[in-house]
């Protein structure tokens, strides 16, 4: 599958997996060092196609394609500057964890084994205006030790080395979200203990 199609793949099923509505979201995939491939702003990921995938430097100037690249591509370009390790990012505004980010909850309560041998936690970034250099900068204490982050009033952000990976810590944040969601609802979930992280911690240490 080609680097295209992946990124078609993807922003389809973000779609297709109610993880965005309408136009809005974003993905992309670091093709080399300096050229990008970024969904087209204002477009809907379910109708996506090879041929409105749009190619940009690293300064977001594109290169090739129709349409205008992401408005967030700030965002993209910020992680893609911090962390060599990163060549995919999904923008996008499941239901679950779109809701925690609009009330101002960060996921960070450690809870789920899997969450915490995989992500640790989920912060949540400050407020910043959808589309301005406020994006990046309110992430920036995060971007080094997290894959994940909580957008306040806003949505998702994660990244990883491949695109398949980025979607899938989505799915499993919108998933442990939602899970979360329903906890408080029979009165709060019940974090992990010292001892039980300890062990947890000599799994990390093996692996």
């Amino acid at each position: 599958m080609s680097l295209k199609s992946e990124l078609v793949y993807y922003s389809k099923l973000c779609y297709r997996n109610k993880f965005l509505a309408a136009t809005d979201g974003n993905l992309s995939i670091r093709k080399i060092k300096d050229k990008i491939l970024t969904t087209p702003s204002n477009f809907c990921k379910g109708k996506l196609k090879e041929k409105d995938i749009i190619t940009v430097n690293l300064k977001g100037e594109k290169i090739s394609g129709a349409g205008i690249p992401s408005s967030e591509f700030k965002l993209h370009k910020y992680i893609y500057e911090m962390r060599d390790d990163v060549n995919s990012v999904v923008h996008t505004h499941p239901k679950f964890a779109t809701a925690f980010a609009a009330a101002g909850f960060a996921l960070d309560k450690i809870v789920f084994p899997e969450i915490y041998l995989k992500l640790g936690k989920i912060p949540l970034a400050e407020y910043a205006t959808p589309s301005t250099d406020e994006v990046p900068q309110s992430v920036s204490a995060f971007v080094k030790d997290f894959n994940a982050v909580l957008l306040a009033n806003h949505g998702l952000v994660t990244y990883a080395d491949t695109i398949e990976e980025a979607y899938y810590i989505t799915e499993k944040i919108e998933h442990i979200a939602e899970v979360t969601f329903y906890c408080r609802m029979l009165g709060g979930e019940k974090e992990l203990t010292d001892e039980q992280l300890r062990k947890l911690d000599k799994l990390k240490s093996k692996n």
